[in-house]
């Protein structure tokens, strides 16, 4: 008589933590469709004017900006579009780096009954944030027809830097997701760092008002190099140069490996401590 076994799930198994979170995101594959399926129905399920939210946030606040810093900034040409393509970036980064911590939060009660992927609750909140920008494109480009701005064919080349974006901010969200277990003033902390980040990049201002002695130091801010890719696509209409690349593919990949490697390595820890 055959005996079947079944398999069970065993951490200390598991030699390298981060390769088996990334095979294992293959077998949920259908559970991360479910998950950013969820967060969109829930955020716009109580809305009158539901997804338009989206597009509506980012074109309202460029239009407050826009009439505050416009004056002061006068030497940027079509500053509704330099300022909407630095908050589009900004504004996928900041939220889906936040989703992930409080995704992991919700998660805590799902890990204590089964085994899932932990990285699946940060994957799914870029997986949010990334249909939140496809839907704030739409009104970048409304502005740029209305404001009769031209539309270069360089617009191809944008998922290719959403790409870039999506890979840092699953980093960084997977490294604060893990601090946040261990030390929850991370959450708190964290909104203080963005809004100092915020101020640190050029998205209301243009880099030249940047003392020349302080420029070195202020583009090892991340951020500098992945808004500036952007707006060459779009604002510029311009393929980037190999400089303004590298310096962007390097903070992605490095915080990608980085922020996994570190997360997974405390992966089985987190349904004892949320």
């Amino acid at each position: 008589m055959s005996v079947t076994i079944k398999p069970v799930y065993d951490s200390a198994r598991q030699s390298n933590p981060a390769l088996t979170e990334l095979k294992e995101l293959r077998n949920y594959w259908y559970l991360l469709k479910q998950l950013v399926r969820r967060d969109i129905l829930t955020r716009y399920k109580r809305s009158v004017l539901g997804v338009a939210w989206t597009m509506l946030n980012p074109l309202g606040t460029m239009l407050i900006m826009s009439f505050v810093f416009s004056n002061l900034f006068h030497m940027v040409g079509n500053y509704s579009i330099y300022l909407l393509c630095g908050l589009l970036v900004w504004n996928f980064f900041s939220q889906s780096t936040n989703a992930a911590m409080s995704g992991l939060v919700w998660g805590g009660s799902l890990m204590k009954q089964i085994y899932v992927p932990r990285t699946i609750f940060g994957i799914s909140a870029i997986g949010t944030a990334l249909v939140n920008m496809v839907l704030s494109l739409v009104p970048l480009f409304l502005v740029i027809l209305v404001t009769k701005s031209p539309v270069y064919w360089t617009v191809i080349l944008v998922p290719f830097v959403i790409l870039i974006v999506a890979a840092f901010s699953i980093g960084v969200g997977l490294t604060i997701s893990t601090l946040a277990v261990y030390f929850p003033d991370v959450l708190e902390m964290y909104q203080i760092l963005l809004m100092a980040w915020m101020y640190l990049s050029p998205i209301m201002y243009p880099e030249d008002i940047i003392p020349a002695q302080y420029l070195g130091f202020y583009r090892l801010n991340p951020m500098y190099w992945m808004i500036k890719l952007f707006r060459a696509l779009i604002y510029e209409g311009r393929v980037p140069l190999l400089s303004e690349i590298w310096p962007a593919l390097a903070y992605s990949f490095g915080a990608l490996v980085f922020g996994w490697i570190f997360f997974a390595s405390k992966s089985d820890e987190y349904a004892y401590r949320i």
